[in-house]
Parts: structure tokens; C-alpha cells; sequence
């Protein structure tokens, strides 16, 4: 594809950092955020391409951040062409046996961010021509007990649906990328499947998503491991 502006958001480690990093490679301009500050600062002067790179510190629940995010993006680069809602994360229990404290930022982040980043973004995307994509997971295809990671990623495929309703009719692209076992530190020191995928195929599906056409409105992408039965 020919330059252009991607936002990423949550974009630290995991795929949004490889979608960053194989971006810049092929010459993108790229704003990615984080909650945490020296986070942020490691991969900014881990990814080099400091002209083309911008890091926000930012939640991506918080509507203010959210918009400020896209705002200063704009500003640096001058347009934006794509956003990339990435940022998420699973508390690790369940709703039968765990800890409801853990519950309302995961909600919030998972379902709520996504809506703010589309909510930010559509008038630029919509300028440009661009492309929303939205990460989400196996997890939201295939029910599993007592499990509101999963409800929070149902939420997200069905957020996709009707976002692609509403910015079809506006020239904007919408793609739902659904990952699999993918090997991150998502997982927060929980056993990992030795078949499950390194964070890269999954940045590259989101790479090929972004480089569709103009007139082409690519919508699913489901990428699991070889090994993965459900």
C-alpha cells in the first residue's frame, strides 16, 4: 500500500507492537498508545523510525484520551487512513470463581474502547477513505462457561457488524481480525500451548486487511493455529 497514517492502540507488546513495527518497515507513519508510560518509551526507542513514529500515552477506555489520541495524531501526520483497535486484556477468571474488581476495566477496555476509538476516528477515516479494524478472538465466536472475556469479544464481533453497517454507506472499511492461541505476555504467565502462534501472522492478516483496495470492504479474518480444534 502507498504511505499512510496508522493509529494503533494498546500497541506496547503482543500484535499491536508487531503490526507497528512490520508497518514502519514498509514505510508507514504509525501513532501507537499505552497505559504505561516507560512501556511506551521502551518500544519507541525499540522501533526506531522516530519521524515516522509517534507514542500517546493513553487508555483506550477513556473517551478523552481516546479523542486527544487521534487529535495529536492528525496533527503530526496530517491525515489518518486507519486505526487499529488493539488494546485489550482478560483478567483470568471466571464469572462462577473470581474476582468482580477485575471485571469492569477488562469490560471497559474490551468493548467500551473500541466504540470510543470508532467514535474518534470515522470523521478521518471517512476523509481518507481508510479502514477500522478491530481485534478480536476466537473467544468471540465459540462460547466457553462462565466466561466474560469471551462475552466482552462476542461484544466486539457483533460491534463490528454494526459499525460496518454504518460505515459501508461512508466509503470506510471495517475488518473484524479474530486471533487464536497466540503466544503474548496476554496470557500474564499462564500456560501457553506449545502450538500456539507467535504474535506476527496476526499483525500480517492486519497488514492485508489495510492494503485492500479501495472499493473492497474485507470483513473477517479468523486465524488460529495449526492444532487449535476449537
Amino acid at each position: 500500500m502507498t504511505s499512510r497514517t496508522v493509529l494503533i492502540t494498546g500497541a506496547t507488546s503482543g500484535i499491536g507492537a508487531h503490526t507497528a513495527r512490520l508497518l514502519l518497515d514498509r514505510g508507514h507513519r504509525v501513532a501507537v498508545t499505552g497505559r504505561n508510560e516507560s512501556r511506551l518509551k521502551a518500544f519507541l526507542d525499540e522501533a526506531g523510525h522516530p519521524d515516522r513514529l509517534l507514542g500517546l500515552v493513553a487508555d483506550a477506555a477513556d473517551w478523552q484520551a481516546t479523542e486527544a489520541a487521534v487529535t495529536r495524531t492528525v496533527g503530526r501526520f496530517g491525515a489518518l487512513d486507519a486505526a487499529v483497535a488493539n488494546a485489550g486484556f482478560m483478567s483470568g477468571d471466571s464469572i462462577g470463581a473470581g474476582d468482580p474488581t477485575l471485571w469492569s476495566p477488562m469490560v471497559l477496555t474490551n468493548v467500551l474502547g473500541p466504540a470510543l476509538l470508532a467514535h474518534a476516528t470515522l470523521p478521518h477515516l471517512e476523509a481518507t477513505g481508510g479502514r477500522l479494524v478491530l481485534i478480536g478472538s476466537v473467544a468471540g465466536l465459540k462460547n466457553s462457561p462462565a466466561n466474560l472475556y469471551s462475552a466482552t469479544k462476542w461484544a466486539t464481533t457483533g460491534l463490528a457488524e454494526n459499525l460496518r453497517l454504518h460505515a459501508t454507506t461512508r466509503g470506510v472499511g471495517v475488518t473484524l481480525v479474530n486471533p487464536g492461541m497466540i503466544d503474548t505476555p496476554f496470557w500474564q504467565g499462564a500456560d501457553v500451548p506449545s502450538f500456539a502462534l507467535p504474535p506476527r501472522p496476526v499483525a500480517e492478516a492486519v497488514c492485508f486487511a489495510l492494503d485492500q483496495p479501495a472499493g473492497v470492504d474485507l470483513n473477517t479474518l479468523t486465524i488460529r493455529p495449526m492444532g487449535q480444534p476449537a
